[in-house]
């Protein structure tokens, strides 16, 4: 069992089985809250308690008798915290069929005895998926850190007004209807080996509350389909009482979101009524006929000026989810290194040279701009924008690839670069070299060039960023959002054709004034540089 992956397989039984026979959602919370948290404490060494739960999309129920699959993985660790990614998928021992039922992420904060101080290590990073997923977590953690100024602002944008009805409208019912209030009291079987409620345990009870609220609503058994973010907010221990108060906020066509508030309370507490309010979350129910398909659900209307208020939250929620899943999405599609081992160094150093060659072979380029020895051509794709600047530079071609081929050099004119060094040499043509620089941490390249191969050919240098495990990206580094980047050296007799070629997301295209104007004032420092080399040769 590599790195911190711990595998967890459960039989479902009728123990483990809602109202319609089919594996209740709280008990499945609680298995996938036990596998990660194992994985965490695996990787840490230490014990380790959830601070909270991204969205959950549960895409398939299962029944008695089938087994579910559940892998945990810890995809990257922060300084006393770490995001571990769980997977759930479904089998059936009958007819072998296997499904996914959920992907979910997890934060857990790592609690050593004593207040020592915390620095947990990397996760080291094996797979091209294992660094997807290192980079992916960084932006999920940004999306956790910002969601509730995200909530507040977009209510502030929206107002009260976005979804209000009147009181006049038929067929509607009041959300004070669905309110329910359950206490329960934590006992040892409760609690984990700190003494701390399982936080899979309380998932599990919020989920009967809300479940029994959304049942209120509409007088059938409800199927919980997602989760939005638990959070939790403080422990509870064994002794503890644990107050539930869920209410459904808003309903959706098909769909009801529900939010539960968990309050606890010691002994004195308890009968002092002083509450410390420990985890609030949003769950959103579908009411489903006998062949799985959702059903319309009444609407509801607030009643109070706390109804109104969690009513618009519903809103704004759901305006969040869908915009925090299309983000994630063109994050994890757009220019994710590609990564490179001794398997398919061959594949990744081909693809560099054909993706360069083909760029520069496109049609459809648009001149720009032309000043003194340099034009500057674009191309605008759905997928992608490129750049290609031509330079006239007095310099013999063989030199100037001598020159360009070692991209120490190019700090010379790429004032942009901190730091620029060779790190490793996968072939006498082809480096992977780090580069520094105030926007980008720790980008890896795979530098290829090429001689020509007859009289005409040019002189090839194609550039991608590439991952590698010997130097994963650090905490800080964005996506370098960079496809394809390179040049293609013309012989002009004593001088040269130099044409640089870059390839970018659409992303670029926000501030694509900016980057040819850096571009161009780039270009100008690297002829300068250049006559002025091919000058002191001439003196030597």
């Amino acid at each position: 069992m590599a790195g911190t992956q711990v595998p967890m397989c459960q039989a479902i039984l009728p123990t483990h089985s809602d109202q319609r026979g089919q594996l209740s959602a709280g008990q499945l919370l609680q298995w996938m809250d036990t596998a990660a948290c194992l994985a965490a404490e695996k990787h840490a060494g230490l014990p380790c308690v959830t601070a909270s739960v991204d969205d959950i999309r549960f895409e398939e129920t299962a029944r008695v008798g089938q087994i579910v699959s559940i892998n945990a993985k810890v995809n990257r660790a922060f300084t006393t915290s770490m995001e571990v990614g769980v997977k759930v998928t479904l089998q059936d021992p009958l007819t072998d069929v296997q499904k996914l039922i959920s992907v979910a992420f997890s934060t857990y904060v790592a609690r050593p005895g004593c207040n020592e101080k915390v620095d947990l290590k990397p996760v080291r990073l094996l797979t091209a998926q294992d660094f997807i997923e290192h980079t992916l977590a960084a932006e999920r953690r940004k999306i956790r850190l910002a969601h509730g100024d995200v909530l507040n602002n977009l209510l502030k944008e929206c107002g009260i007004d976005g979804g209000q009805m009147s009181d006049q409208e038929e067929n509607v019912l009041s959300t004070d209807l669905t309110h329910v209030q359950s206490t329960e009291l934590v006992l040892p079987p409760h609690a984990n080996h700190q003494g701390n409620t399982f936080g899979g345990q309380i998932m599990t009870w919020m989920e009967t509350v809300a479940a029994i609220s959304a049942s209120r609503l509409c007088h059938m058994h409800p199927t919980l389909k997602s989760v939005d973010m638990f959070k939790f907010r403080g422990p509870s221990t064994v002794g503890d009482r644990l107050v539930f108060n869920a209410i459904v906020n808003n309903t959706f066509e098909k769909s009801i979101e529900v939010g539960v508030r968990v309050e606890a309370y010691n002994c004195e507490e308890w009968g002092k009524g002083q509450a410390r309010h420990i985890n609030s979350a949003f769950l959103i129910f579908n009411i489903l006929n006998k062949h799985g398909e959702p059903l319309v659900v009444p609407r509801v209307r607030p009643t109070t000026k706390d109804a109104v208020r969690r009513f618009h939250g519903a809103i704004a929620r759901k305006k969040i989810r869908l915009t925090r899943k299309y983000d994630l999405l063109k994050k994890e599609d757009s220019c994710t290194p590609e990564f490179l081992d001794r398997g398919n160094q061959v594949n990744v150093i081909e693809s560099n040279i054909a993706a360069l060659t083909l760029l520069a072979a496109k049609s459809g380029w648009e001149i720009h701009s032309t000043q003194d020895h340099v034009k500057m051509f674009t191309l605008e794709e759905t997928d992608a924008l490129s750049i290609k600047v031509e330079m006239q530079v007095q310099m013999p071609s063989n030199l100037t690839f001598c020159i360009l081929s070692d991209f120490t050099l190019h700090m010379h004119w790429v004032k942009q670069y901190l730091t620029c060094k060779l790190i490793e040499s996968v072939t006498k043509e082809d480096n992977i070299y780090q580069i520094t620089s105030p926007l980008i941490h720790d980008l890896s390249i795979l530098v290829s060039q090429r001689k020509p191969c007859r009289t005409g050919d040019p002189y090839i240098i194609a550039v991608k960023p590439v991952a590698l495990r010997a130097f994963p990206p650090s905490n800080e580094n964005p996506r370098s959002g960079i496809q394809c980047a390179g040049f293609l050296i013309y012989s002009n007799g004593n001088s040269s054709l130099v044409s640089y070629f870059f390839q970018g997301t659409p992303c670029f295209a926000a501030n694509l004034v900016g980057l040819l104007k850096l571009t161009e004032d780039t270009a100008s420092i690297y002829i300068h540089f250049l006559e002025s080399e091919s000058k002191r040769m001439n003196c030597i």
